[in-house]
């Protein structure tokens, strides 16, 4: 969701109210999946600079071993019962989840099958239906 506020997309307004007087934070896979960016669609130095402000705004969450910890109990409950979530998308849940604060994202179908997992999406439940229908073909 923090792409689309850098980007001024308009899928970014229903998620206004959510953060509105909210200090935002990301987590360090997030920072690092933004940093990635300009390096492979060439970007120039002020429109780095601009991206790197905007990331200062917010408070960036590092790394801990109860990260560590907790990134490995979901990514082994959810294999158990065969609910997979790409490992970045697991540890930006595992973030939030060892830090018991919301996950706003415009992806839900990474997101909803996480336990203890507080998600905001504004994303209906049933797009995300059609999508894995449209997907698998059936």
């Amino acid at each position: 969701m923090f792409s689309f506020l850098l980007k001024g997309d308009t899928r970014a307004a229903p998620y206004e109210e959510h953060i509105k007087r909210k200090t935002l934070a990301l987590s360090f896979v997030t920072v690092g999946e933004l940093l990635l960016w300009p390096k492979i669609r060439g970007w120039g130095a002020a429109r780095i600079t601009e991206l790197e402000r905007r990331i200062s705004l917010t408070a960036v969450i590092p790394y801990d071993m109860a990260i560590c910890q907790t990134y490995a109990e979901l990514k082994a409950n959810l294999t158990k019962v065969g609910k997979p979530v790409p490992d970045n998308d697991l540890w930006i849940a595992a973030t939030a989840v060892r830090h018991s604060i919301p996950l706003i994202s415009h992806n839900r179908k990474h997101y909803d099958e996480i336990p203890e997992l507080v998600l905001i999406s504004e994303t209906p439940k049933f797009l995300n239906l059609q999508m894995e229908i449209g997907e698998t073909g059936g």
